[in-house]
């Protein structure tokens, strides 16, 4: 397993990848013009974040993407872990457990992270099992949004 961080030459993947997820754990449709400038602004804008893929016998399997959120208390950035997937014929072998490993190597190398931290859905028991298991623990805030 090569873990990296993406590259331009990721794009379609990492658009494929999210119209995936987006379908599989919430139902929608997501435009691909929109959802393929959104990527293309993060590959071409490092300082909002980085995305990561793992690749198995050169077939990318896998990413994550990572935004920052700064902390004036801590005076550090939050490491946000967003857009998480693993192609279905590839789960279940630890490529999660690789990338958030990964992810706490760059923080560490980059002066720390405050936390780490994520968005899992409420029925989603699965992966809210596998980020236990790797010391991640639920948040007492609660999340409010105005669309």
């Amino acid at each position: 397993m090569n873990i990296r961080q993406a590259s331009n030459q990721d794009l379609q993947a990492l658009v494929e990848f999210n119209r995936a997820m987006a379908m599989e754990t919430e139902g929608l449709e997501l435009c691909v013009n929109t959802l393929t400038k959104g990527v293309e602004t993060l590959l071409s804008q490092p300082a909002k974040g980085f995305y990561l893929v793992a690749e198995i016998e050169g077939v990318l399997a896998g990413s994550l993407m990572v935004t920052y959120e700064w902390s004036d208390w801590r005076a550090k950035d939050y490491y946000w872990i967003q857009s998480v997937y693993i192609k279905p014929e590839f789960r279940r072998r630890g490529i999660y457990r690789h990338l958030y490993a990964e992810v706490k190597r760059i923080a560490e190398a980059n002066g720390g992270a405050a936390s780490f931290r994520l968005y899992v859905e409420q029925d989603n028991t699965r992966a809210q099992q596998t980020y236990a298991s790797l010391g991640m623990e639920q948040s007492y805030y609660l999340m409010f949004e105005e669309k």
